[in-house]
């Protein structure tokens, strides 16, 4: 498809995308800004989608190499996890093609509440790490996979998602936890990217842009989770989910 935005709309798009990045890597949630921004700009809802997974690649990979070179984790960490949740993505994004994913805005904000007031009202989740709840190859081969499937079917909060599990389940701290995110949200990216690359309907002049934004806003935002640490992170965490479900119950015209 051939597409052409002013430049200074283009421009406009990579200081969206940056911010975008930089928050994305604290607490999930880029999309909440990214996807908007595209539609505004008149891209077609498929191509909006398209093109945001690609920027948002662009994103997820830098902020995954910088805490893997900052040694906040292992690749041998994370390995079998983001297998699992590339596996899921290229499931959830077959299956989309198929099925109206619009059901699932009823019942996302409720998931989104409970994550914000997770670390809302347990301020010391994710400050120390804890004994797991839940055994590695049960969260790698169930949890990881049906987060991954969400991010290709679906999307806003996966970030998030990924970050409660590790948390919740895995008892790791919150710094680790968004360490692992970005690694498994890269993944389930990845898979969604390469079923839109075959359906051909990326605008890539505007994710490329985008996507140079989110290189240096997901850098920075690495260093900041690592510098600003749990402090940072959840109130982060919370703010955006609360921002979701206001959009979400915008959208829905309760407001």
């Amino acid at each position: 498809m051939e597409f052409t935005l002013d430049p200074s709309l283009l421009l406009l798009l990579g200081g969206v995308a940056f911010l975008a990045g930089f928050i994305d890597t604290l607490a999930g949630g880029g999309g909440l800004i990214t996807i908007p921004a595209l539609m505004l700009a008149q891209l077609p809802p498929i191509h909006a989608l398209a093109t945001n997974k690609l920027q948002g690649t662009f994103g997820s990979l830098t902020a995954t190499l910088t805490l893997l070179r900052k040694r906040q984790m292992t690749f041998a960490e994370v390995r079998t996890a983001c297998i699992a949740s590339f596996t899921g993505a290229a499931f959830g994004a077959l299956v989309v093609q198929f099925i109206d994913a619009s059901a699932l805005a009823v019942l996302i904000p409720f998931v989104l509440g409970f994550i914000a007031l997770y670390f809302l009202l347990a301020p010391s989740a994710g400050d120390i790490e804890r004994r797991p709840r839940l055994g590695s190859r049960a969260h790698t081969g169930i949890v990881v996979p049906v987060i991954g499937f969400y991010d290709g079917f679906f999307g806003p909060g996966t970030g998030s998602f990924f970050s409660l599990s590790e948390v919740a389940l895995r008892g790791r701290t919150l710094i680790r936890a968004t360490a692992h995110a970005k690694a498994m949200n890269f993944a389930s990216n990845a898979a969604s990217l390469m079923v839109f690359l075959l359906g051909g309907k990326i605008i890539w002049l505007v994710g490329l842009t985008m996507g140079l934004g989110q290189l240096l806003g997901a850098y920075l935002g690495s260093l900041a989770v690592i510098g600003g640490g749990a402090r940072l992170i959840r109130p982060v965490i919370v703010l955006v989910c609360f921002a979701m479900i206001g959009r979400y119950l915008y959208q829905a015209g309760y407001f």
